[in-house]
């Protein structure tokens, strides 16, 4: 390969360079995507509950509840591909970052697959599960089944964006999200009501839309690397690494699940909660549950932080820079105060005019949902440096102790407090709860960041391999990056 081409692509490097400028760059276009996501979500419900009415909107809510619980369970293993990415990039072992790119691609399709398949056979017993009314059962089946079709698309799609991120490549993500977004969005109602050449397919036409949009953007991304001849991309004698190496996807998949393990921790909780919230009724269920929208929004650039983090701190990991990987961490905290401190701010000072686009005839609700952002809302600060934590320990291989972390914070301690508190303090004992979960994941996120053996973790071993090629399309001089044996504890 001559890479001394002036039109070859390279990867991103974020080993060097400024620290804080270029994870706010890099960010950035993170946060962008996770805003077009939930924005698409938001239209999307808009156009369901507009056209077909509170039957259709609860089949897509029960729906999606099933789509997040699948898409959960593989993020994982896409997070573990991408900080090995990380790691080989920031070691300048290009062959290394293809050979986990086939493994995991493959693993992560066929999975795909098979889930596809299950939910497609199984979806009236999924759904009968999650207690769905009968009246939505019909729109709920006809839905699920097509977005079931889409799963191996829309999560191919994920794998390839978080590939790029973990090769320092967040822009690229953010503009082929974009387009899936944009395609279903304007698709929807198209495809809902039949305007124009297009069929009317009702609920399941929103389904379609979102399957269209995930389609044509995974082929146009991948078009768009090979035509480019992207580093990481397999053709010739590459396409060998699509069949899985043992070893690595081993790696790959004990590493991914404590991480996919942890958002079913979260949402785990999260229902919980909810359950509570409800025995008090439909006016406190409707306050939190907008209130609970908005923190969607407020989360935002914590995770977007941390994705950016995490991607930073492998490439540095692999590269040997650990000179870099406290301040990357302390930027991403200094970030992370400042944008969600910003957005709790804005959001104490205009609470009110922003829950009346909710609840316009419900002043009661209001006055209950202002006040439980009141209690709650800053918390989100302090969770959002120990996402930062997380990111950082998680790009060494540490994926066990965030895990255990969350669920004593998360789910004994939140959800404790949730429980046994109410006899003493009644239905603020839900609202305290966020704070004290908060506060215990910090304080152990802190502990586990200032005190445990991450450190001392990785997943791959770089060392030099004598006679290579000096040249691999990184710019620098080839490095063989080898499995490194299992470490205890991570």
């Amino acid at each position: 390969m001559d890479d001394k081409k002036p039109a070859r692509p390279r990867v991103g490097d974020l080993t060097s360079g400024p620290i804080p400028r270029t994870l706010l760059l890099f960010a950035l276009p993170v946060l962008g995507s996770n805003v077009l996501q939930s924005l698409n979500g938001s239209i999307n419900a808009v156009w369901v509950g507009r056209f077909l009415g509170e039957a259709a909107l609860t089949a897509t809510s029960n729906a999606n509840l099933v789509l997040f619980l699948i898409l959960g369970t593989v993020f994982g293993i896409g997070m573990a591909a991408t900080i090995l990415v990380a790691q080989s990039v920031g070691a300048r072992d290009l062959p290394e970052a293809k050979r986990i790119v086939g493994t995991s691609a493959t693993f992560f399709f066929l999975v795909s697959v098979l889930f596809a398949v299950c939910g497609w056979i199984w979806v009236d017993a999924i759904l009968s599960g999650l207690g769905t009314p009968a009246d939505a059962l019909p729109l709920a089946r006809s839905y699920l089944r097509i977005i079931f079709v889409a799963v191996p698309m829309m999560n191919l799609l994920s794998f390839v964006m978080t590939v790029l991120r973990g090769a320092g490549d967040s822009r690229t993500p953010f503009i082929f999200m974009a387009l899936a977004v944009v395609l279903d969005v304007v698709l929807n109602p198209l495809l809902i009501r039949g305007i124009g050449p297009f069929p009317e397919l009702g609920i399941a036409g929103s389904a379609t839309s979102t399957l269209i949009g995930q389609t044509v953007s995974v082929i146009a991304i991948l078009i768009v690397l090979y035509v480019r001849k992207h580093p990481l991309r397999l053709a010739g004698a590459d396409l060998a690494l699509l069949r899985p190496d043992p070893a690595l996807l081993r790696i790959v998949v004990f590493k991914g699940i404590p991480m996919g393990l942890q958002m079913i921790v979260i949402s785990a909780a999260a229902l919980t909660v909810m359950g509570i919230v409800n025995s008090y009724g439909s006016q406190v269920a409707a306050a939190y549950g907008i209130a609970a929208q908005l923190w969607t929004y407020i989360q935002m650039p914590a995770l977007a932080i941390g994705a950016a983090v995490s991607s930073m701190a492998a490439q540095n990991v692999g590269a040997g820079r650990w000179d870099r990987i406290g301040r990357v961490a302390a930027s991403g905290i200094g970030f992370n105060l400042v944008l969600t401190g910003a957005l709790v701010a804005l959001l104490f000072v205009f609470d009110r005019p922003v829950l009346s686009l909710f609840l316009s005839n419900d002043n009661a609700a209001i006055d209950i949902a202002a006040h439980i952002n009141r209690v709650a809302s800053w918390s989100f600060i302090l969770f959002g440096i120990t996402i930062v934590l997380f990111a950082t320990v998680r790009a060494t291989g540490a994926v066990m102790p965030p895990l255990i972390i969350l669920i004593i914070s998360v789910l004994f301690i939140r959800t404790g407090f949730a429980y046994s508190m109410r006899s003493v303090i009644g239905q603020e004992a839900l609202w305290w709860s966020f704070p004290a979960g908060s506060i215990a994941s910090l304080a152990l996120a802190a502990a586990y960041y200032r005190f445990g053996r991450w450190r001392t973790m990785h997943m791959i071993e770089v060392r030099p391999a004598a006679g290579e090629p000096p040249d691999t399309g990184l710019g620098v001089p080839r490095q063989r990056a080898n499995l490194a044996p299992e470490t205890p504890a991570g």
